[in-house]
Parts: C-alpha cells; structure tokens; sequence
C-alpha cells in the first residue's frame, strides 16, 4: 500500500492538476482562481509516496445563497485520471471536511460539475437549485455541506 499524505501546499503548486484534470487543452493561466493568493485560503495536496496526484483549495468566501455567517468555498478539487475510481478523492474530501470541522465553518459551499454530482452526494453534500453552465467549462450544480459547530 503507497504512502498517503495530506500537505497544505502553495496555489502555484495546483497547477500542475487542475491543468491536467479541470483545464485539459487551455492555457496554464486559467488555472489561477481569483483569491489563489489570499492569506485565508488553504490549499491542500494529496501525495502518494512523494508525488502529488490531487489537490483541493478552500477559500473563505460566502456565497448569498446561504444564511451562514461562517463559510467556506472549496474550488479546483481534481485527482489524477489514473488515480480517480480509487478512493483518493474521498480521502480528500474526508480531509476538507475535517478542516471545516477544526474552523468551526457552518458551511462548505461549491459548484460541482455534472459529473461530479454524485460522487458529492455520496460524501453528504447537497444540491440547491438548478444546473447553471460555466462558459467554456460546462453544466455545474451549485452544493453544500452543513456542519455542526
């Protein structure tokens, strides 16, 4: 069994993945999300042994949607093509949620691709409202996760 570790990693170093897996064909700079660089946003890395195979990146951000006072937005989840079926991506999530947790966040927020849906369904996200499309990325769904604090 390879090595699993969770790293808080720079923006920079999300690149690579969200590249290979969200901006397949687009040029790298689409890759940079407004807020990457703000003090109060975390991303994490994945590693198997010493490669870095998913990443995730939450930013404190409240979307009007929601009454929470305290929230976060997770964006950019993404886990290699070979890597993902495997479990990886809900170890992740697992780590987000504890994240969540220890900040005392009332709220995760997201926009999950179409395809992404159920896979959030079963971490116990859920949908609100409508499909909306993200030009020249496709459908999404916009999900939540409330958290005890």
């Amino acid at each position: 069994m390879e090595k699993i570790t969770f790293k808080e990693i720079n923006y920079l170093d999300t690149f690579p993945v969200r590249s290979a897996v969200l901006r397949q064909g687009k040029p790298i700079e689409t890759c940079f999300f407004i807020g990457d660089d703000a003090v109060d946003t975390i991303h994490f890395g994945l590693f198997t042994e010493n490669n870095l195979i998913g990443v995730a990146s939450v930013f404190k951000t409240n979307n009007e949607n929601f009454d929470q006072k305290n929230q976060f937005q997770l964006r950019g989840m993404a886990i290699l093509e070979e890597y993902q079926s495997s479990g990886f991506g809900k170890l992740l999530i697992k780590e987000i949620f504890n994240f969540i947790k220890i900040n005392q966040t009332e709220l995760l927020w997201f926009n999950a691709r179409e395809t992404a849906v159920s896979f959030y369904e079963k971490q116990g996200c859920i949908k609100k409202g409508a499909s909306f499309e993200i030009s020249e990325i496709g459908t999404h769904f916009l999900m939540y996760k409330y958290f005890d604090i």
